[in-house]
């Protein structure tokens, strides 16, 4: 079994995509998403990117590890009535089910880094996209100092060591690793480009309600928080992270948040 399983299911990340829409929205404009185009949303959570596409006219599945996430994502088609989306369980590492070739689009926006076996990761995403297709992934970047790499950052200083031969999710935002791991899926150097990016946290309150929903809905940081708590170091953890959504928020106003986020754009032409 996947081990990010009971990861991604320990908390809801409903909550923290709330304040991701208008980015996911904005993302999908960009990849010019087109009526009749056949999309696949890995690690696409409750439909951050799934839905924009969807309403675009495209035929989306989304695939995710939780199933809490994955009955969030089909709660939300239900409500809005698309009948050209629709999301399921699987593991990018090994898409069992899903045939050579299906889709014209894979997107994978702080979804598939997180799965292990990179290696498979990257040769699955390019065996279910047909030839002419294209590959989109949005990855975080390992010491980037915005947001979310910070995070992941000073939650792992809190948390114990990760069992051997576990590869860090962060990798997928290093360039030369990005193109190693498709060259071994049979893509050439010069069919991987990239660019920097900006996501958007946006939270109708202080960064310090924001700071909450991490603490009590993102997998990574509420272990983070169980860990230091049992080493009495709860309170130190808190300060870090309370100073970190402080000083990044952009909104000019204390009492509403906008944290902009760096990651890593690949775009894969199979």
């Amino acid at each position: 079994m996947n081990p990010n399983k009971a990861l991604w299911e320990k908390g809801d990340f409903t909550r923290i995509a709330r304040g991701m829409r208008a980015s996911g929205e904005a993302l999908i404009r960009d990849l010019g998403v087109t009526p009749g185009l056949r999309v696949l949303d890995l690690g696409c959570g409750d439909g951050t990117t799934a839905l924009p596409a969807a309403r675009a006219g495209a035929e989306v599945l989304g695939v995710d590890i939780a199933a809490n996430l994955v009955e969030a994502g089909n709660q939300r088609v239900r409500a809005e009535g698309l009948a050209n989306c629709r999301f399921q369980e699987g593991d990018a590492s090994n898409l069992q089910g899903l045939a050579d070739d299906a889709f014209d689009l894979v997107v994978s926006i702080f979804g598939a880094m997180f799965a292990p076996r990179p290696s498979d990761v990257a040769r699955e995403m390019v065996r279910v996209t047909r030839p002419g297709g294209r590959i989109v992934m949005g990855n975080w970047i390992p010491n980037d100092p915005t947001l979310v790499a910070q995070i992941l950052k000073i939650s792992a200083a809190y948390s114990p060591p990760p069992p051997e031969g576990f590869i860090s999710p962060m990798t997928w935002g290093l360039e030369d690793t990005v193109i190693e791991r498709f060259a071994g899926a049979g893509i050439p150097k010069d069919c991987v480009a990239f660019a920097r990016c900006d996501y958007v946290f946006e939270h109708p309150g202080a960064p310090e309600e924001l700071l909450e929903d991490f603490r009590n809905y993102y997998g990574p940081t509420m272990n983070a928080f169980a860990a230091a708590e049992t080493q009495g170091r709860g309170p130190d953890l808190l300060r870090e992270l309370e100073d970190l959504f402080r000083t990044q928020n952009r909104s000019g106003d204390p009492n509403r948040t906008s944290i902009p986020a760096t990651f890593l754009k690949v775009m894969v032409s199979v």
